[in-house]
């Protein structure tokens, strides 16, 4: 029997991840291009009957995927960046409540990268508090956009589902293997 893009992607996932030093190393999955492209086409695959106009993706993974799941959905890319960065232009900025680790990023996007007509996806790696996500969102209705989902390769998220929209995933926290 044919597997579904998603289930491609999550076993793609599975074996490339690993624990490493207590850490999740989701790296090793962009190493491998076969597993790279089932992933992306895991997380692009629930978004592909939404009228999706733009992906957005925070500051590293986020770049990465998103770019890959853009191009996948054939729309465009909007970078969101953290603090520090080289970013020309107009930008709206928002802090975001403390993520995981207690820290809170302040988070960037070029205002013109989203506009009223869009319908925003936020792809990332890894979603748990939601914390960036949420600034994420804050940023696109800043600009006029709407965020119509969240894309992620692990769904650990353990807060109020009602503040976000949608949440998609390859595969759920509970079900990687252990350290």
């Amino acid at each position: 029997m044919e597997k579904s893009p998603t289930e491609l992607g999550r076993d793609a996932f599975l074996r490339c991840f690993e624990w490493d030093g207590g850490h999740a190393d989701v790296w090793r999955v962009f190493n491998d291009a076969v597993a790279f492209a089932e992933v992306v086409a895991g997380m692009a695959a629930p978004w592909r009957s939404v009228e999706v106009t733009k992906v957005c993706g925070i500051e590293s993974r986020g770049f990465i995927l998103g770019g890959a799941v853009a191009n996948a959905l054939g729309v465009g890319f909007a970078a969101i960046r953290k603090q520090g960065n080289l970013f020309p232009g107009q930008k709206r900025e928002v802090v975001s409540e403390p993520d995981y680790r207690g820290i809170r990023q302040i988070l960037r996007i070029q205002q013109q990268s989203v506009t009223a007509d869009d319908r925003c996806l936020l792809v990332d790696d890894w979603i748990e508090r939601g914390s960036q996500a949420i600034a994420a969102r804050d940023l696109i209705e800043a600009c006029g956009g709407v965020l119509v989902g969240v894309a992620v390769i692990v769904d650990q998220f353990d807060s109020d589902r009602a503040q976000l929209p949608a949440i998609t995933s390859v595969i759920k926290a509970a079900e990687l293997p252990g350290e």
